[in-house]
């Protein structure tokens, strides 16, 4: 759905960005996979450089200024005071990576670690709200962690952003709980975000993890395309009672996932 001007609500995923060792390959990637056109980043901001479908701002590609950084999807949660966001982080047994730090007039960011070490971020946004544009083809939408200590990182998140977790493993048919924030229902429509487990199908050496999903228009013609563009298939398109996905990397090794929501079944 289209987002309006306002901030987004406490806890709800509100921007992701991609880091890579080559700008203008991850543009022409994602590009011609998602149908995205960029902006022209500065020096000023590192050459951040936002992407947009339809004239609305949907993610960004940040080029690596230090070949240790990881080559990876980050997602940024919404905060209303980043400050007090980053001390229950520290409370509840996460680290602060980065922050809290201004950005010009857009915003305040923090980047943090739950404590299994999957990295995310925080945004109290300024001029810059976060998406324009989710849960549309070419746009955000959905994320989840990937973690080895269920219990640990859904307290974290819980205490952080005022979750309520729900095991939906029976549905799900596999070790996984969906998170509401504060104040709503907990019911998949309200759901922002889920849990999954880091289980003996996954190898051994694969740290804990957020995986962003974008949507699509047929999960298999993009899995497909990806392909032809220099990715790779990570998961095999498979259906789900919310649509048919599949995880992916893309040319330089990040990963992410591409959904297509109208194949979810109906009734």
């Amino acid at each position: 759905m289209s987002t309006d001007s306002d901030a987004f609500p406490e806890g709800v995923p509100c921007w992701a960005d991609v880091t890579l060792p080559d700008l203008e390959a991850g543009k022409r990637f994602y590009g011609e996979l998602l149908g995205w056109t960029f902006d022209v980043g500065t020096a000023r901001f590192g050459y951040y450089t936002q992407a947009s479908r339809d004239g609305k701002k949907v993610a960004a590609l940040v080029p690596k200024t230090d070949g240790r950084m990881p080559t990876a999807w980050g997602v940024y949660f919404a905060a209303t005071d980043a400050v007090a966001t980053a001390a229950r982080i520290e409370a509840a047994g996460g680290r602060i990576i980065v922050g809290p730090m201004g950005i010009a007039d857009f915003g305040r960011m923090v980047v943090a670690a739950d404590p299994d070490g999957a990295v995310f971020g925080v945004w109290q946004a300024g001029s810059h709200h976060g998406f324009e544009l989710r849960g549309e083809p070419g746009s955000y939408g959905w994320t989840e962690v990937y973690t080895r200590d269920p219990k640990s990182v859904d307290t974290f998140y819980e205490a952080v952003f005022g979750f309520t977790s729900t095991d939906l493993s029976e549905e799900a048919g596999m070790e996984f709980a969906m998170w509401t924030p504060a104040g709503k229902p907990a019911a998949p429509e309200h759901a922002v975000g889920g849990r999954a487990v880091l289980g003996d199908s996954f190898p051994t050496e694969m740290p804990a993890h957020f995986l962003t999903y974008f949507v699509v228009d047929g999960c298999d013609a993009a899995a497909h395309a990806a392909v032809g563009l220099g990715g790779r298939i990570l998961r095999e398109p498979q259906d789900t009672p919310y649509g048919r996905f599949a995880v992916l990397a893309d040319d330089q090794g990040a990963s992410f996932a591409v959904i297509d929501l109208s194949q979810a079944p109906q009734g």
